[in-house]
């Protein structure tokens, strides 16, 4: 029995960040059943690279073990499908702009009054409160207001995006499902159902290690510092003799006095010019100079080899083909294989995490516009043909 077997998740969200946390919870065993616009569908189907089933591959990876239910939320018979669905739901997952589904009419008061015990996970650009509560946004904007574009690049260059535009949309996600797990505790113990509010932006800042601290201490303004990272040195990317890169993070000075000996400069470490990491942050540019000097000289794999028998914390920059070769991704099964029956044999990134005991499970890809409608509305609420084809005429469906 999976972990979250029995519980029914209403995904009205589109997009990354609001579908990523129903993902996330269908993984473990939600009844995730995904309501979209008749006849148009979540925007995620058309965005990025179309697979040969005519919906993205996007669509078809973050969409896994969805039913797809369409449902003009707009329309007065689409309102009171929605409020059966809810009733007989636990979750209902949103990301639309404040106040949208309040003007349709089912806002979280007029739904928690079908379901007293249900939550439902929020997420927008600002947050549900505050001056720009009424902001559009996407993941790019997170990551501006965030903090974490200003310190992304070089520090003689402009902003850069923070390896993806997405951070946030995933970041959110994943705090979206937390919140609803949080939630459903309590709704189990109290009957009393809640909203969880997220603001994109708030998914970055909340991980920004002491950069709000040490400015409300220090006044200490972090800037970009490309590839480099505060407080320690050396502690960053490093060219190879055959054109690759490599990471290497000596985080304390027990560990910058091991890769001194690996280098065959034992006398800079200890009591040498640079044995503490104070002496290294003041010349920071020359020590990375000193550990360039010496990667260079030596291809990656065997940079590899040494600093793991050396223990010194390294790893190479991999380039995603280099991830699919990788013996470790596969070893850990990292990247499934699912079937679907128009796009053929998918690769995608498995399930995190990993439980040795309910382990999750991708049971199918992103569905077909509309697939599970009629069932859903045949077996979950019991409507009969004549109900179903009148929704249809209506244009609810």
């Amino acid at each position: 029995m999976l972990p979250m077997q029995g519980v029914r998740v209403l995904d009205c969200a589109t997009f990354i960040a609001g579908p990523t946390c129903a993902t996330m919870l269908g993984e473990f065993g939600a009844d995730v059943i995904k309501v979209e616009l008749p006849g148009i569908g979540c925007p995620l189907r058309k965005f990025g690279t179309i697979s040969p089933s005519g919906d993205s591959l996007l669509w078809l990876s973050e969409g896994r073990n969805k039913k797809s239910f369409t449902l003009d939320l707009r329309k007065p018979e689409g309102v009171a499908v929605m409020k059966d669905l809810v009733a007989k739901s636990d979750i209902v997952v949103e990301n639309f702009q404040p106040g949208t589904l309040e003007r349709w009419g089912v806002g979280y008061d007029a739904l928690s009054a079908v379901n007293p015990k249900l939550v439902m996970v929020r997420i927008s650009a600002y947050g549900q409160t505050g001056p720009y509560r009424d902001r559009p946004g996407f993941g790019r904007i997170a990551n501006a207001f965030g903090g974490i574009s200003f310190l992304a690049g070089y520090p003689d260059r402009p902003p850069v995006t923070p390896g993806s535009a997405t951070l946030p949309d995933y970041l959110s996600g994943l705090y979206g499902a937390l919140g609803a797990l949080l939630a459903l505790r309590v709704a189990e113990r109290t009957g009393k159902g809640q909203v969880v509010d997220i603001g994109l932006y708030e998914s970055i800042f909340r991980i920004l290690d002491e950069l709000a601290p040490a400015y409300a201490l220090k006044g200490y303004v972090r800037q970009r510092m490309g590839p480099g990272t505060v407080n320690v040195v050396p502690h960053s990317h490093y060219p190879t003799k055959d054109g690759r890169w490599i990471a290497i993070a000596c985080t304390n000075d027990k560990i910058f006095e091991r890769l001194a000996v690996l280098m065959g400069r034992a006398d800079v470490a200890g009591d040498g010019k640079w044995g503490t990491i104070a002496r290294r942050e003041a010349e920071r540019a020359e020590v990375d100079d000193f550990v360039t000097a010496w990667t260079t000289q030596h291809d990656r794999e065997a940079l590899l080899r040494m600093c793991e028998d050396g223990q010194v914390p390294c790893g190479p920059v991999y380039a995603i083909d280099e991830i699919f070769e990788d013996p470790h991704y596969a070893a850990r099964g990292n990247i499934a294989t699912v079937a679907h029956p128009e796009a053929g044999a998918m690769r995608i990134p498995n399930v995190v995490p990993r439980l040795t005991e309910t382990p999750g499970r991708i049971g199918s890809l992103g569905p077909a516009l509309g697939e599970h409608t009629e069932e859903i509305l045949r077996e979950l609420l019991g409507r009969s043909a004549d109900e179903i084809a009148a929704l249809r005429a209506a244009k609810a469906i």
